[in-house]
């Protein structure tokens, strides 16, 4: 009984409370605030009659175009134009590195290796003590594109003329060899049917096609097989790859170095590129 009457007396000294603090004016609660401000202030060093404005950060969007490139008066024919002259520019300077003593075969970028249907050959000759039988195989291979790539040159630049480039732009803005990579695409069996003849005259000229005959022979004469391969179209592809990886390279060069972007037009339209 003593707690129910506790109880009620609480209620009623609570509610009397809430009355009286309701009934203080509002100069009182306005002293009070400035007390408790005056206080804090003195405590923390915080001013609470200050009110702290909150300036919006304004959200800073930025077009991917933009900030890639500053076309300015650039038309797709004239980015057009600067791609296929740094393709030529490639082609140009690949097939004089490529098509010298030792331009494929001590260039490790584009250096023709064994056909891989043919590395058991290799093996095979290797294990025989015939070794170097193999490495002139593989030598006479790169003589051979050494040969036929000095004729390269016009064939590719007809392949580079002819090619309509459909999204100039896109491709400007693409990877250091997005050029080429479509140069490539569009152009490879073209190059593939004009070059050919060109490398099964070299493969004749170099006594490629001799030293493997006899190669295949001795391997077949061994192992009771009979092998034969095309020679012609493996060397005639890896030559045309080995000129669209310099080709490959020197885009590269001409997107990320000034210097090598000799012309006015090089310069106009990759200098619009921000690296």
């Amino acid at each position: 009984m003593f707690i129910y009457f506790f109880l009620l007396y609480r209620l009623y000294e609570t509610k009397y409370l809430i009355i009286v603090g309701l009934s203080i004016s509002t100069i009182t609660q306005a002293l009070i605030g400035d007390v408790f401000s005056s206080i804090i202030k003195d405590k923390t060093g915080v001013d609470l009659t200050k009110t702290k404005t909150v300036t919006p950060t304004p959200t800073k969007t930025t077009s991917a175009s933009n900030a890639n490139i500053n076309v300015g008066n650039l038309t797709q024919t004239r980015i057009s134009s600067g791609l296929k002259q740094a393709l030529n520019l490639g082609v140009t300077e690949g097939v004089k590195k490529l098509g010298v003593t030792d331009g494929f075969y001590k260039n490790e970028l584009v250096k023709i290796l064994m056909p891989e249907k043919l590395r058991k050959i290799d093996t095979t000759l290797r294990s025989l003590g015939m070794g170097s039988l193999a490495d002139q195989g593989v030598k006479l291979l790169n003589r051979a594109a050494e040969d036929a790539v000095t004729e390269a040159a016009p064939i590719f630049a007809t392949a580079i003329t002819s090619m309509t480039i459909t999204d100039a732009k896109s491709i400007l803005l693409g990877s250091n060899n997005a050029a080429t990579n479509y140069l490539q695409t569009r152009t490879q069996s073209q190059l593939f049917t004009a070059f050919q003849p060109k490398v099964k005259a070299s493969l004749g000229k170099v006594g490629a096609d001799t030293v493997w005959k006899n190669i295949i022979s001795k391997y077949n004469l061994f192992t009771g097989q009979n092998v034969t391969t095309d020679l012609n179209e493996y060397v005639t592809t890896e030559t045309i790859n080995g000129v669209f990886k310099m080709v490959a390279e020197k885009e590269t060069g001409i997107r990320n170095n000034a210097a090598l972007r000799t012309t006015s037009i090089l310069q106009q339209v990759f200098g619009a590129v921000k690296k």
